[in-house]
């Protein structure tokens, strides 16, 4: 998906929310239905008129953007992104899904515990609070693409892929010059199969690092879950987070050369 139309899902559709919310609707409703028990055509003409300014001037006012509008979007993408989690946890098989669920856990634990931690203001919580989240998130995405690179290592016959190389390894150094076209083709045949050999040793490198990176959350959320209650600053907490962040993100940017290089090789 391009950035363009990644922007364009996640902006936020401001007459959508004007006219479809409880309000909007039970006004309207209320209004037809008393022109018609009381069989007053105007009413309800006033009432399309009252609803046409304001479908005119709502959805473009700052305040109510800044008030209602961004705040109940900012809703409706955290739950759908929980169901797209919740349903990549799902996916996952048992092991992976209990690391999953087990991360979760400590990081509600943290959560309550900031909570209580009379040190931390609502304010200055709320930026770490949102990164915490975003770790969690990459972490089940990283259990996904465990889960996905494995299934994919499984369907490599390695050992047939090095056999297949020493036969034409040994054709490339053997074959007559006669036979030069043949050769050609055996040197070609001989440089795929090294590529995939040397692509599949990538794809395993980058298991261990995730696996890394994985455990390295895990880990950092059990000690913050140690250490929040003596915290005494919000600061304290955000030095340990955004260094984990970072670490994150570099994972994160070799997933999509991965990604890249599994293309490659199925096409």
């Amino acid at each position: 998906m391009s950035d363009e139309s990644e922007s364009a899902k996640k902006k936020p559709p401001y007459a959508k929310y004007a006219f479809v919310n409880p309000y909007n609707l039970s006004l309207l409703g209320g209004a037809a239905a008393v022109a018609t028990i009381m069989n007053q055509p105007f009413i309800a003409v006033a009432a399309a008129g009252a609803e046409a300014l304001w479908m005119l001037f709502a959805p473009g006012s700052r305040l109510l953007r800044k008030f209602w509008f961004d705040k109940q979007h900012a809703q409706v993408l955290a739950e759908e992104e929980k169901k797209r989690l919740d349903a990549m946890v799902g996916a996952l098989p048992g092991d992976e899904a209990g690391r999953c669920v087990a991360l979760l856990t400590t990081k509600a634990q943290i959560d309550r515990m900031c909570g209580e931690n009379p040190a931390f203001t609502v304010e200055l919580l709320r930026g770490e609070l949102a990164k915490l989240e975003a770790l969690v998130r990459s972490f089940i995405e990283m259990a996904a693409a465990c889960v996905r690179y494995l299934d994919y290592l499984r369907t490599i016959d390695l050992d047939g892929i090095e056999k297949d190389i020493r036969r034409y390894a040994h054709l490339v150094d053997n074959l007559p010059e006669a036979e030069k076209e043949r050769r050609q083709i055996a040197m070609k045949n001989l440089g795929v199969l090294q590529a995939r050999k040397a692509k599949v040793a990538e794809i395993r490198q980058y298991l261990v690092t995730l696996r890394g990176q994985q455990d390295l959350i895990e880990n950092t959320f059990k000690l913050l879950a140690d250490q929040i209650v003596t915290m005494r600053s919000p600061q304290e907490l955000s030095g340990q987070l955004d260094e984990l962040m970072d670490g994150v993100e570099a994972v994160r940017q070799t997933a999509r050369d991965t990604d890249r290089i599994l293309q490659a090789i199925e096409r």
